[in-house]
């Protein structure tokens, strides 16, 4: 018998919590829904710049030996 008047006292408290909620801040609540928050972030109005990047290929430098050290090898 306490369990259910706690219980219930639980949820009366909540549910006026909710509601003096939305009776404060119902303008927000719905501008939101809307999509017209202040937290929106604008929409992009702009094409994103595409950057190719090719990375030129390496090349490797040849020793440059004696000729007596090549024909040793």
């Amino acid at each position: 018998m306490i369990a259910t008047a706690v219980t219930l006292a639980f949820l009366g408290l909540t549910i006026s919590a909710i509601v003096s909620l939305v009776r404060r801040d119902a303008d927000k609540i719905a501008a939101a829904l809307a999509g017209n928050s202040w937290l929106a972030q604008p929409r992009q109005t702009f094409r994103p710049v595409t950057v190719r990047y090719a990375p030129r290929p390496v090349t490797v430098a040849t020793a440059r030996r004696p000729s007596a050290m090549r024909a040793a090898a």
